[in-house]
């Protein structure tokens, strides 16, 4: 049985989340304070948020799930049908006396986000994308092997998806490599030589378009909770080139300080030694559990497979069993190579996050591979526009 069927028989129930909430395990985001020159913006994404949610609804549900007034609803509405964010959806089937309601949506169709993943080794990709996540169009670029190519080729992919949008465009989300800061700069991609390059900016003179940047792992993390059901306290790692991983707390993106949160690949995880990391030091995490690195050791000469990839396991456990525990995470989650990370290396992560954390809270602690493939950067991505844009996530 592969190591995510075992926990998911094995772990505790989800707690039911207090307050209110969007939808089947989406949770409303914190109350603040709202000031009056912001209510205005404030109270369109809520709207627009509710729909993308929970589908549609006539103008009096929006004004009870909300808790807007009718007249404010009204008008809400009204400016977000003439903004193209918001469509008619004819009229709800009733039985009884009375004027049937109007139903509305968000208009999925009616605007186009374009996401951009460069975290692979072999190809760009990219994507037009719906404002409900579904891709309607592709198109990737090989990753040019001169450093000097990179740039000229991720400008290239992205007009070429501009091109194919046929359809206004709400703004292009980028998922790079890397640690990427608040502004889309990118303070250091080593496997790009890339150091304090104001990606964002230089894409954006190139298209008149909203442009987000962010690094591929926390873009990733917001496609499986936007879009793939995880929890509020969840870290994704993603395993490619390198390593890395994002992290939500409480359904907030968790960036630190310097925004390397999340940054594991260069935790020593080998106080036995170990392979020579690309950085220089020994015994790096992602000098076992990247995918180069896993099938380098996996081509050795009578090399063993399961032994290989268990060995990875363990020391990707080792990595997280104390940001697990300092955390309280409810799940963790892997994306990568499915053949890879499946299996017995995901078997013995979990059997050494038993061993290294707290077993009454933390034995329930749930690792499943994502179910969203090469796209999650992608989906990512547009969660970036949709969020940045329109308050929605």
């Amino acid at each position: 049985m592969p190591a995510s069927d075992t926990q998911r028989s094995s772990s505790a129930e989800t707690a039911p989340r207090t307050g209110r909430s969007f939808g089947a395990g989406r949770a409303l985001r914190q109350a603040v304070k709202v000031l009056p020159e912001h209510a205005r913006a404030h109270n369109r994404s809520l709207v627009l948020q509710t729909l993308f949610h929970q589908g549609a609804m006539s103008r009096a549900d929006l004004s009870r799930e909300t808790g807007l007034t009718r007249v404010t609803i009204s008008d809400l509405v009204a400016e977000l049908i003439d903004d193209g964010y918001v469509a008619e959806r004819g009229v709800r089937e009733v039985t009884g006396p009375g004027k049937p309601a109007i139903l509305v949506d968000l208009d999925r169709e009616g605007h186009r986000i374009i996401g951009l993943d460069l975290s692979r080794s072999d190809r760009f990709l990219g994507a037009v994308l719906t404002l409900d996540g579904e891709i309607v169009a592709r198109h990737d670029v090989d990753v040019p092997a001169d450093r000097a190519g990179i740039l000229p080729a991720v400008i290239e992919l992205m007009r070429t998806l501009v091109a194919d949008a046929h359809a206004p465009i709400l703004g292009i989300g980028v998922g790079s490599p890397g640690i990427v800061d608040a502004h889309g700069v990118v303070l250091t991609a080593p496997n790009f030589g890339w150091s304090g390059v104001d990606l964002q900016q230089i894409l954006r003179s190139e298209v008149a378009l909203p442009i987000l940047v962010a690094n591929d792992a926390n873009a990733a993390v917001l496609a499986e909770y936007t879009f793939g059901g995880a929890g509020e306290d969840v870290m994704l790692v993603r395993v490619g080139r390198g390593v890395g991983s994002g992290l939500l707390a409480g359904g907030q993106p968790m960036v630190g300080s310097r925004f390397a949160a999340g940054e594991i690949g260069h935790v020593t995880v080998g106080t036995d030694g170990g392979p020579v990391c690309v950085c220089g030091k020994v015994g790096c995490l992602e000098a076992w559990l990247s995918e180069p690195s896993l099938r380098r050791a996996l081509s050795e000469p009578g090399a063993d497979r399961d032994a290989v990839l268990r060995d990875a396991g363990e020391r990707l456990g080792i990595a997280l069993a104390p940001i697990v525990g300092a955390l309280d995470l409810s799940e963790v989650v892997l994306s990568g190579p499915q053949e890879l990370l499946e299996g017995p290396l995901a078997e013995a992560t979990v059997e050494t996050l038993r061993a290294r954390t707290l077993a009454e809270f933390h034995d329930g602690v749930r690792v499943r591979m994502t179910e969203q493939g090469e796209d999650i950067v992608l989906r990512g991505a547009a969660v970036m526009v949709l969020s940045g844009q329109l308050g929605v996530s």
